[in-house]
């Protein structure tokens, strides 16, 4: 494609072709050495780039004619088989290297059994995900994606100047964030501010509404994908909120964390799981609380709507230096 600074490479059809092309070859790059399952992070990255992918699908969709292998909830199902076997990456890690050598050898004891439990699953979903990257769902959402990048075809918004249009892309995903019943989690009790939640507090908070919180951190992780498509269009102060967005993800991540870990050892240990491991539980209480602590300082920040409005402000007006035109 044109690399050289033109007309052409400031228009929206030019921009998603970049964004879709690099996001599909980062996904084939990981293909061969997911199938090889020796390295977890390689299916990380793919399935990093799979989200990626589905973001600028998801993105550019005003402008882009797609194959229909390349539809939204295709590209979704994909990840989603992805994802069930990253989720369980997780968990052993997060069970064996954070909290297994800290657990007295009663706890070990019965850690081991939930391991090679989870062993066994994780087992059966590399066996999902070797089938679908060789089923001809994938296969064709490849190729013909492969195809489109040499051949692109667009909507009658191709030609629109992309900094004319970004604002018109960006700020409904960002309303949608704002609008999220998940800010208002901790805030509703019976408290004079949210510093004053503990983690007793926190608890029974988690317990109630951890669910709300779990979404807002899923709604996050969407914008922010599609803000870090559009980075090299604004300021300084727009990478400051992309920072933010990203933080906001990965506190509540770890929240979520602990949540999981929990409800999937409870369920291999249905009775009496805080008697029988009371270190891990309490290990689990006070990383979702420094977490919390720190999702706190950006939940007060972005309920104020002084700095709401600054965001929108920044959304509304791109900074262009197009350099040589090609997808950083």
């Amino acid at each position: 494609m044109e690399t050289t600074t033109n007309p052409q490479t400031e228009t929206l059809g030019y921009w998603a072709v970049q964004a879709i092309q690099k996001h599909l070859e980062k996904v084939i790059s990981h293909e061969s050495e997911v199938l090889k399952d020796h390295d977890p992070e390689e299916l990380h990255q793919m399935r990093v780039g799979m989200r990626r992918l589905r973001s600028a699908v998801v993105g550019f969709a005003p402008v882009l004619k797609l194959p229909e292998s390349a539809e939204d909830e295709k590209i979704g199902k994909i990840a989603r088989r992805l994802g069930k076997l990253r989720d369980l990456d997780v968990l052993l890690e997060l069970l064996q290297n954070s909290y297994y050598s800290q657990l007295p050898p009663s706890e070990q004891e019965i850690v081991d059994k939930v391991l090679m439990d989870w062993v066994k699953q994780r087992h059966k979903a590399f066996r999902v995900v070797e089938w679908t990257l060789e089923h001809k769902i994938y296969q064709s959402l490849k190729e013909d994606l492969q195809d489109w990048v040499k051949e692109p075809n667009f909507t009658m918004l191709e030609k629109l100047p992309i900094d004319e249009v970004l604002p018109d892309l960006l700020l409904p995903q960002i309303s949608h964030l704002f609008l999220h019943p998940g800010w208002q989690v901790g805030i509703t009790q019976d408290l004079v501010n949210a510093s004053e939640i503990t983690p007793e507090t926190l608890k029974i908070i988690l317990e109630k509404q951890g669910e709300s919180l779990h979404d807002l951190r899923k709604q996050a992780k969407k914008i922010r994908y599609q803000m870090s498509l559009f980075t090299h269009f604004y300021s300084s102060k727009y990478l400051a909120y992309l920072e933010d967005i990203k933080a906001i993800q990965e506190h509540l991540g770890d929240i979520q964390d602990g949540m999981v870990l929990i409800k999937k050892i409870a369920d291999k240990i249905p009775s009496k799981i805080n008697s029988k491991l009371p270190t891990l539980i309490n290990l689990l209480a006070e990383s979702q609380y420094k977490s919390w602590q720190k999702w706190q300082e950006l939940q007060q920040r972005y309920l104020k709507p002084e700095n709401r409005q600054e965001f929108r402000l920044e959304l509304l007006n791109p900074v262009i230096e197009m350099g040589n035109g090609q997808w950083v």
